[in-house]
């Protein structure tokens, strides 16, 4: 059906347009109606402004020219397959349809395709995630491990159905057949391909931190075949260079063929051109190892020969020297030990001793004569004492007639008449013996 025959006759009831009046509703139905009838699927080119990304994933922006701006909207579904950035002053060009929202009265442009103008969407993509990465140093030279010689181990991440795999394993078979391999299978391409590539980076980095020393992977290889950059595309993608800059095992990324350039490539520790020349770098031909090793040999060889040649020089002088040596050394000795032997008789521990002995018996003299007097001093001093004591013994002045007189059922001495009354007991201690008698009367 052609579309005038979709677009409405605003004329088919009235005879004169200035007759009726519209509502709001009728003329924005009319307008939406004719917009969406005249302008299906089309094609639009204009400059990124105003680029506004929403909570819910919808890409809100303008498109504007020198005249004029058109808004426009990518939903969320869509969104999340648009492969470079939008950004404010890109000049793109849109797919999509004019639609009409009512309550508003507004047009806008529903954008199901959008490309950048003049470069690939792909392209501009690839360049804007290495300018990213590049910013953070993910490419950075210093950040670059060695690939070890001669690895035992060596992990492969690669699909099963490509040639990259059947490349690696000839030429490690041809070149060094006891090496251990470990694949890592994954998709190379498509959907979920980005995913299985970072999964199995991060897998044989996990498999390392449990494996003992001995049978841990030592170098990776990560690559695949060549082909469009649709199909290499999973190795430019942000999820697998982090995954790469992230492994602690180095990282040999071989993608494609020799012209072909993946992010992987930059931020691997070693860019190979094909997957077989990555297999070439990790394991050397045993023809060329047997000619290094029979180089180094006569090297060694040749070394060894101007060493002994050297030592036997050395070894002359030094015997010369050692003996000169020996006689500064034994006359030295015979001066040090004369010295000594001085030193010896000045200090002989007999006379030390001597004048020790004969310095305490001079002290104990002087002790025992002091210890002497002191004992007569003290002799003296006890026996005046004792006198002095004897003299105001009561015992004494019994002696001289006196009496002492006590309760007879006590050890109380009366000193007063008052003390006592007629009929007691009284016992009275003279100087020799004692009398007990009764209180008659007092006075």
């Amino acid at each position: 059906m052609p579309k005038d025959s979709l677009q409405p006759d605003l004329f088919s009831q009235k005879n004169n347009p200035q007759d009726h009046i519209y509502t709001v509703s009728e003329i924005t139905q009319d307008i939406k109606l004719i917009l969406e009838n005249t302008f299906g699927e089309i094609w639009i080119e204009g400059e990124i402004s105003n680029f506004r990304p929403s909570s819910a994933g919808h890409y809100y922006f303008s498109l504007k020219d020198e005249g004029s701006i058109l808004q426009a909207v990518i939903f969320s579904r869509l969104a999340k397959e648009v492969r470079f950035k939008i950004e404010d002053g890109l000049k793109v060009i849109c797919h999509g349809s004019v639609e009409v929202y009512g309550p508003r009265g507004q047009y806008q442009l529903i954008v199901d395709k959008i490309e950048p103008k003049g470069l690939g969407s792909l392209q501009l993509a690839l360049e804007q995630l290495k300018q990213k990465l590049e910013k953070e140093g993910l490419f950075s030279p210093e950040h670059k491990r060695t690939i070890p010689q001669l690895p035992s181990r060596i992990g492969v991440v690669t699909s099963l159905q490509g040639a990259a795999i059947k490349d690696i394993l000839q030429v490690l078979e041809r070149r060094f057949k006891d090496v251990h391999i470990i694949i890592n299978p994954v998709r190379v391409q498509g959907e979920g391909a980005k995913e299985d590539i970072a999964g199995a980076i991060k897998d044989m980095n996990d498999y390392n931190q449990q494996a003992p020393v001995c049978a841990r992977i030592e170098v990776m290889i990560v690559g695949r075949g060549g082909g469009s950059i649709e199909d290499l595309w999973a190795f430019n993608e942000e999820m697998v260079a982090r995954a790469i800059y992230n492994s602690r095992i180095p990282v040999i990324s071989a993608v494609g063929h020799e012209r072909d350039w993946t992010i992987a490539d930059l931020v691997a520790d070693v860019r190979a051109a094909t997957p077989s020349v990555a297999a070439e770098i990790v394991i050397p031909k045993k023809e060329d190892l047997k000619i290094r090793l029979d180089s180094l040999f006569q090297d060694l060889k040749r070394a060894l020969s101007d060493y002994a040649l050297s030592l036997g020089d050395d070894l002359e002088d030094l015997a010369h020297r050692l003996i000169l040596s020996l006689d500064h050394i034994f006359e030295l000795s015979i001066a040090n030990f004369n010295s000594a032997q001085k030193k010896l008789a000045i200090l002989n521990p007999m006379a030390v001793i001597r004048r020790y002995q004969e310095k305490i018996g001079t002290s104990l003299n002087q002790v025992s004569l002091a210890a002497n007097h002191f004992v007569k001093i003290r002799q003296a001093e006890f026996t005046r004492a004792s006198g002095r004591l004897s003299s105001l013994s009561p015992l004494s002045i019994l002696s001289r007639g006196y009496s002492i007189t006590f309760q007879a059922e006590g050890e109380g001495i009366i000193k007063e008449a008052s003390q006592v009354s007629p009929g007691d007991l009284l016992k009275t201690r003279l100087h020799r013996g004692e009398i007990i008698s009764r209180v008659i009367d007092k006075q």
